[in-house]
């Protein structure tokens, strides 16, 4: 039996993390049943409780998953970009690239706020290095004159609350006709760019 296990976990595992996340993105946690994700995955609802005892141990490894392709996907963008606006640009591009090509993050974006504080704490220290990465490198840009002089804490956080606000006020975007489809994304992460380009060249 553990031999067996061990064979199929990957596979089976990863698919109910892959049918959990696009099911808690499109509806929410609450609203998604576990016979609703066994039912995308095509097992018995016993096989997703063999993988995880709980919804909401499920739904805490989508959201460790997510945090760590996440991390891996813009560390990567911040090392291998060259100086200046370049890095900024492949730093932003990696942040949305992930809800361009899975719309269902989004709506996981919304999920956070329902979290227990404990978890909630855990992924804020997952991302953490990053963002003092992050600003540690505006800084030096700035210091050495390749980047305008502006408070970096203040520019990352405008480019997380614009992602966020995507994420998390549907209904006053749709108000003002937004709807956050791939291409509106694109258009969103250029605008997004031009406007710290003209912020930050000096």
């Amino acid at each position: 039996m553990p031999e067996i296990r061990k064979k199929h976990a990957q596979p089976t595992r990863e698919r109910i993390l892959d049918a959990a996340l696009d099911l808690f993105g499109s509806g929410g946690v609450d609203a998604t049943s576990l016979d609703d994700i066994a039912r995308a995955v095509g097992v018995a609802k016993q096989t997703v409780l063999y993988w995880f005892v709980s919804k909401e141990e499920l739904a805490v490894a989508v959201m460790q998953r997510v945090a760590d392709e996440l991390v891996l996907e813009i560390g990567a963008a911040i090392r291998s970009a060259p100086h200046g606006f370049a890095r900024i640009e492949a730093t932003v591009t990696a942040v949305f690239r992930p809800a361009i090509r899975r719309p269902a993050l989004l709506g996981l974006i919304r999920e956070l706020n329902r979290l227990p504080p404990a978890l909630s704490e855990a992924l804020i220290e997952k991302v953490s290095p990053l963002i003092d990465m992050a600003a540690l490198y505006l800084e030096k840009e700035m210091n050495e004159g390749r980047l305008r002089r502006a408070d970096p804490h203040l520019l990352l956080a405008f480019v997380y609350s614009t992602v966020v606000g995507v994420a998390t006020e549907p209904v006053a975007l749709r108000a003002v006709g937004w709807q956050p489809t791939t291409v509106a994304l694109r258009t969103l992460r250029r605008e997004l760019l031009d406007f710290l380009r003209a912020a930050l060249t000096p």
